[in-house]
């Protein structure tokens, strides 16, 4: 498969390259951007694949998330996705933030039109990383994160591949989809009306039924204009409670949404994950 790189920008001591490739999973043109540590000069590196939120691109993370110093510092390298499908242009696909064009869920859709593209959670798992780490310095360990719909795109992934992920992290995840606005109408519209079709794609319901645990780091901020509607993080606990699921969720006074709070405690996450990448 070819890629196009878009462009390239070195940042301490390591690149940030954007490519361009065709998607065979999503049937279109898909752009990602990958942070290559100094280390992947002279050596293999784990990698860690970054989700990111409604409305965002692959371009967000690396311009405000403040990663790329500790990044080089433990030589990890980090894969950013898009966030949907681009390109398409089905009735209504652009006319809202929360569905359609950069809100792609990370699942795989099955309803019509959405079915022709909408199968992120098969890109995100499957084919991206099969591209990436053939092409990449990759030393076989890789681990995930993400933000918002994002972070409920790393928690279903690591949850349904827990053989493929050495851990997991997210910022203010989506944590129970089925019981929110944002999921009700995103599953509705990509998976359509039998709530049973959505339990595969819920947090909350696929920590009930892990055999497998991976280490889980959440962070949430208490000033989180989302956090009672949408992101009901009492919700994870309380499925991971009843599961024994060993997941460590850190409410952080006064901090919202935004990357301002990502950028607060990226480094943790990024230490976080390295510690187990290196096990």
């Amino acid at each position: 498969m070819s890629l196009e790189l878009i462009s390239q920008n070195k940042a301490f001591g390591g690149w940030l390259k954007r490519y361009r490739h065709t998607s065979s999973t999503l049937n279109c043109d898909m752009v990602f951007a990958v942070y290559l540590p100094p280390q992947a000069e002279e050596q293999a590196v784990p990698f860690l694949y970054w989700l990111s939120g409604l409305t965002c691109s692959d371009e967000n993370f690396s311009q405000k998330a403040g990663a790329f110093r500790k990044a080089a510092e433990l030589g990890l390298a980090i894969i950013c996705p898009d966030t949907s499908p681009r390109g398409t242009d089905f009735d209504g696909e652009h006319s809202s933030y929360d569905f359609g064009s950069g809100a792609g869920f990370y699942i795989n859709a099955t309803q019509a039109p959405w079915n022709q593209h909408y199968q992120m959670y098969s890109y995100v798992s499957d084919e991206l990383p099969a591209l990436v780490e053939e092409v990449f310095p990759f030393n076989g360990k890789r681990s995930i994160s993400g933000h918002s719909m994002g972070g409920h795109g790393a928690l279903i992934c690591a949850l349904k591949n827990p053989d493929r992920y050495q851990s997991v992290s997210a910022f203010s995840p989506i944590t129970n989809p089925m019981e929110c606005p944002w999921g009700e109408k995103a599953f509705t519209g990509y998976l359509g009306d039998n709530r049973q079709d959505w339990q595969q794609w819920d947090t909350c319901f696929l920590i009930r039924r892990s055999k497998q645990k991976l280490p889980m780091l959440v962070d949430q901020g208490t000033d989180d204009n989302f956090l009672s509607e949408q992101l009901k993080p009492e919700a994870l606990t309380h499925a991971c409670t009843n599961a024994e699921y060993p997941m460590q969720l850190r409410m952080q006074p006064g901090y919202d949404h935004s990357y301002f709070f990502i950028s607060s405690f990226i480094d943790d996450h990024l230490k976080f994950h390295a510690g187990h990448l290196a096990d």
